[in-house]
């Protein structure tokens, strides 16, 4: 079954929920929910309050991604989390940091934004905003870009197929990006 069928945004926010609100609950017992239950407006206010004093993050933000920096504008690093089938990394962007266009082959790639604010681009399609807990599929030999807003550090997950490649194209143009809100 091809990689792409096995998730959809459903599952995958349901993921990053599950993840958010086990390392609020494990950090402030009190904020311990009923399974099934949704979380409260002051649960979801500790659990919030809880990342920003990690950082703002999940995930570790890892190492300068120095082996691609000629693909990206600015500043991004990458922490990786993989097993035998599926890679899984967290990007954190600077801001107006994003990469040039390319192309996933052997693989779609899901995009899951974790905090900050970013954008990403299908060729011939506008620009979409993510925000945390939006995802997207880009489909296997799509041409693309993902990165941060002009005004903000972005964060997503990259979830492929192990062993999946990139072709890097041209940059994005800037007078496009600029216009960005």
């Amino acid at each position: 079954m091809k990689f792409w069928r096995q998730f959809n945004t459903n599952t995958l926010r349901g993921a990053l929920a599950a993840i958010v609100l086990t390392t609020a609950v494990m950090a402030n017992p009190l904020t311990g929910l009923a399974a099934g239950e949704a979380p409260t407006a002051a649960q979801v206010k500790t659990i919030s309050e809880s990342l920003l004093k990690t950082g703002g993050t999940v995930f570790p933000i890892g190492n300068d991604n120095a082996a691609y920096a000629r693909y990206f504008t600015g500043q991004s690093f990458l922490f990786s989390m993989a097993n035998d089938t599926v890679s899984v990394a967290n990007v954190t962007f600077e801001p107006t940091c994003i990469n040039n266009w390319h192309i996933h082959n052997g693989s779609c790639q899901v995009l899951v934004g974790v905090s900050g604010r970013g954008y990403y681009q299908i060729w011939g399609q506008e620009p979409v905003e993510m925000l945390p807990g939006d995802s997207v599929t880009i489909p296997e030999g799509t041409k693309h870009w993902h990165g941060a807003a002009s005004n903000s550090w972005f964060q997503h997950l990259s979830i492929m197929s192990k062993g999946a490649g990139t072709t890097w194209l041209e940059p994005v143009d800037q007078n496009v990006y600029k216009l960005l809100k």
